[in-house]
């Protein structure tokens, strides 16, 4: 995860995801990196657009959304809504897949 998280990181940036950049970004981090990861998510992430796999994340956009209810006085409102977390699972899934080709 904390490869992802230094792509993530560099692109928002604007340095080139390689694999030197991504190394050091771990190595900063106090974690051990593991060459093979590296690799691999820089050859996964060659052909993803990253702020588009972003924008398509459905997990950031309801993460959002709770504490904002919750800012705003969400007891007032209990309305429930139709429990989908099957649904909901697997959209973050299909986001997250994205960002992998």
């Amino acid at each position: 995860m904390e490869y992802v998280y230094a792509a993530l990181l560099l692109h928002k940036l604007d340095k080139e995801v390689n694999e030197a950049n991504l190394t050091s970004v771990v190595k900063a981090s106090g974690a051990e990196v593991n060459d093979a990861q590296v690799k691999a998510l820089v050859a996964a992430l060659a052909d993803v657009n990253i702020d588009e796999a972003v924008k398509a994340a459905p997990v950031a956009v309801a993460a959002a959304a709770a504490p904002a209810e919750a800012a705003a006085g969400g007891e007032a409102k209990k309305e429930e809504a139709p429990k989908e977390e099957g649904k909901t699972e697997e959209a973050a899934m299909e986001g997250l897949s994205s960002l992998f080709g």
